[in-house]
């Protein structure tokens, strides 16, 4: 009568396996998720957009405005006049 013997498999194959396993579950429930929402939709382009011209228009009136104007005037004066 033959005795059939299963092969030994070491603990780095083992532990291969086990990761091979993890991955292959985490990238199907990932792929049956559906793909992730990555990026903005047209809506939210044009409040950005319209949010940083705003910004825009607000700081360049500030810079501009007279006591800005005239303190940044005096900074460069100083640092032109200090050699």
């Amino acid at each position: 009568m033959m005795t059939l013997s299963l092969p030994v498999r070491p603990a780095s194959a083992v532990r291969a396996t086990r990761r091979l396993g993890d991955w292959l579950r985490h990238r199907l429930r990932t792929m049956a998720e559906g793909p992730p929402d990555a990026g903005m939709s047209t809506a939210e382009y044009a409040i950005g957009t319209v949010a940083a011209c705003a910004f825009a228009a607000v700081l360049y009136k500030v810079v501009t405005s007279g006591t800005v104007s005239g303190a940044l005037s005096e900074i460069l004066d100083r640092a032109l006049h200090a050699v």
